[in-house]
């Protein structure tokens, strides 16, 4: 899978926008609530199921080399 098809987009109303290959083809995929709503192969075709300007990507960061793991906050024994 190209990594254009690994992009993601969320939006309101549990609607995700996600590339996919369907019969040998990419495109859009667009799910409600997990659901499949159209597979589309435009971004005209996807602005006809959802409003694009509600649309954000999603961006995964890869943990940080060397990074060490976050202290868990306590209880302080100065509060009775």
């Amino acid at each position: 899978m190209c990594a254009a098809m690994e992009r993601r987009w969320v939006g309101l109303d549990g609607i995700e926008v996600v590339g996919a290959l369907r019969a040998g083809r990419q495109v859009l995929r667009v799910r409600r609530n997990g659901w499949v709503v159209a597979d589309c192969t435009s971004v005209a075709e996807v602005a006809r199921h959802v409003d694009l300007a509600d649309l954000c990507e999603v961006i995964e960061l890869a943990p940080r080399r060397g990074a060490t793991p976050r202290a868990t906050a306590g209880t302080s024994s100065h509060h009775g």
